[in-house]
């Protein structure tokens, strides 16, 4: 069996080892790739992340060769002589512990009392009040921070200047989130379209009961369609909240009402469609007899 490719893992100095070692003995990209199951991208990216140059030879001219792959001098036959160009290296134990270096700055966050923090501050809401957009100002200033971090930051009130200061963020709406949860992957089981299909065809049904839901103003009341497939006929109840409790509520007195008429609720309609909306996840009670 063929290995697959090892995605979302970080390179272990296994791996930097390996690769370095492939460099030395001319191999490709693809090849050493194969070899620690990454792709072969992943390999050139490591390799020209984390090259390095002899400092014996910084003052010389770069090497030609080194523009294309391998854009190191590893597997090079004149890496122990003196060619007059620029030596350069890949070395696993070096990357390593660059690897390592900028992973734990990474999790150190944002020095917020460091003078460094406070001449971005001052640099970002100067070209804000001057009516620049977050974006220009990193790249003409060659900022070390990304703009979803400014972002966040003004949000946070960190910096100097606020949410209202940005040309175009006043004009953008808060995004609706649904805190509905979604239906259980256990109660799924049985209960897909396709077994709806097969249960009709099965019991040579030809009509089922539909229910939705129709939203109003958000946040405020719904209706809860019952749209009857025999015969084209749509009801609907008027329900306080879009919810799994407040349709089953709304379901139980129908169901009820229907009792006391003597009249079975499931008789009348065997089989109920729904869509995978969160205001359907209690499936047993919505199947429940009362």
């Amino acid at each position: 069996m063929r290995p697959t490719m090892t995605k979302h893992k970080h390179l272990t100095l296994s791996d930097r080892n390996d690769i370095q070692l492939g460099l030395e003995c001319g191999e490709t990209f693809k090849a050493i790739g194969q070899l620690i199951l990454k792709d072969p991208t992943t390999v050139s990216k490591e390799v020209k992340r984390n090259k390095q140059v002899r400092e014996s030879t910084s003052n010389n001219l770069p090497c030609p060769l080194l523009a294309k792959a391998p854009f190191v001098c590893n597997g090079c036959p004149k890496r122990r002589q003196n060619c007059g160009y620029q030596k350069v290296f890949y070395l696993a134990k070096q990357a390593q512990k660059q690897y390592e270096q900028t992973l734990v700055e990474a999790h150190e966050g944002t020095p917020l009392n460091s003078q460094t923090f406070w001449d971005i501050d001052k640099v970002i809401s100067d070209g804000v009040k001057k009516g620049q957009h977050i974006y220009h100002i990193l790249k003409t200033h060659n900022l070390d921070v990304s703009s979803s971090t400014v972002y966040r930051h003004i949000r946070k009130g960190y910096l100097s200047i606020a949410p209202i200061d940005l040309a175009r963020a006043v004009k953008f709406k808060e995004r609706r989130k649904s805190k509905l949860p979604s239906i259980p992957k256990e109660a799924k089981k049985g209960r897909s379209y396709e077994d709806f299909q097969n249960y009709l065809s099965l019991n040579q049904l030809n009509s089922w009961l539909e229910m939705d839901t129709v939203i109003g103003r958000m946040g405020g009341k719904v209706l809860l369609t019952f749209n009857l497939s025999f015969c084209n006929f749509i009801f609907a109840r008027l329900l306080d909240n879009k919810t799994a409790l407040e349709v089953t509520k709304h379901l139980y007195d129908i169901k009820n009402t229907l009792h006391q008429a003597e009249k079975d609720f499931c008789q009348l309609f065997p089989v109920i469609l729904t869509d995978n909306g969160g205001e359907f996840a209690r499936v047993d009670d919505i199947e429940m007899d009362v």
